[in-house]
């Protein structure tokens, strides 16, 4: 089983920065702890309403040494942002203005060929996509249609408190190995929540970033980090044993 990659999302550094309109704390600098902690790269998204995260910010990020994974909606002025900025990677989410977060997943079945045009786009400029999805058959399918390398199971309802939502992702994350696409997860994961889909051993890359930040609070970040780390590691060790 592989080793699984830890990407932190400082999307709410940015969020506390602007509740006073000045220039701490600094996203770039919860990166770089975050980084030395362990993390294997960094996670930021640039909203259409740029609430948190600002262009600047993706600019700096940009140019540290490690992989950014720039989480966008899939439309034009997006798409030539990143085509300029050329991050690491870039997920493509769903987005509506007055949403609080990414209330669920990207319907890729319901757009394929917008999404599909999106993906060609940004592979031209080298940036490998991942396409943030339910766990459902039918949107699997359809990423892979799309011709993206990667997808990202949003794991909300599995946070929630959703039993049954583990079965629904263990059961996408194996469609997905067996199509061919690597496989990530990501939204509402805890240290208490992320043992078992860490253990799923199809999942490759795990995108965590609000509770991080929130733990950051009580532990500091590299901390809270380094617990994540633990916690999934554990897991995975789990999975290999059984």
């Amino acid at each position: 089983m592989k080793r699984l990659r830890l990407g932190v999302n400082v999307d709410h550094v940015a969020t506390l920065r602007n509740a006073r309109g000045g220039v701490y704390p600094d996203p770039v600098k919860a990166a770089e702890l975050a980084l030395a902690a362990g993390a294997d790269g960094v996670v930021a998204h640039l909203r259409e309403d740029r609430r948190h995260i600002r262009d600047d910010d993706m600019r700096r990020l940009r140019a540290l040494s490690a992989p950014l994974n720039m989480e966008m909606a899939p439309t034009e002025e997006m798409i030539a942002i990143a085509r300029a900025l050329r991050p690491h990677a870039c997920c493509l989410v769903p987005e509506r203005r007055m949403e609080l977060t990414t209330e669920g997943g990207l319907d890729v079945a319901g757009q394929e060929t917008l999404i599909q045009t999106a993906v060609a786009q940004l592979a031209d400029a080298g940036i490998r996509v991942s396409l943030f999805i339910d766990p459902e058959p039918k949107q699997v399918h359809a990423a892979h249609r799309t011709g993206a390398p990667a997808i990202e199971l949003h794991t909300g309802a599995y946070a929630s408190g959703g039993a049954e939502e583990l079965a629904r992702l263990q059961e996408a994350a194996a469609l997905a190995a067996a199509l061919g696409l690597e496989c990530h997860a990501g939204h509402g994961l805890t240290f208490e929540n992320v043992g078992p889909i860490a253990a799923i051993a199809e999942i490759e890359e795990l995108n965590i970033g609000h509770f991080l930040i929130a733990q950051a609070v009580y532990d500091g970040l590299a901390a809270a980090v380094r617990t994540m780390l633990a916690r999934m590691e554990e897991a995975r060790r789990g999975a290999n044993a059984g």
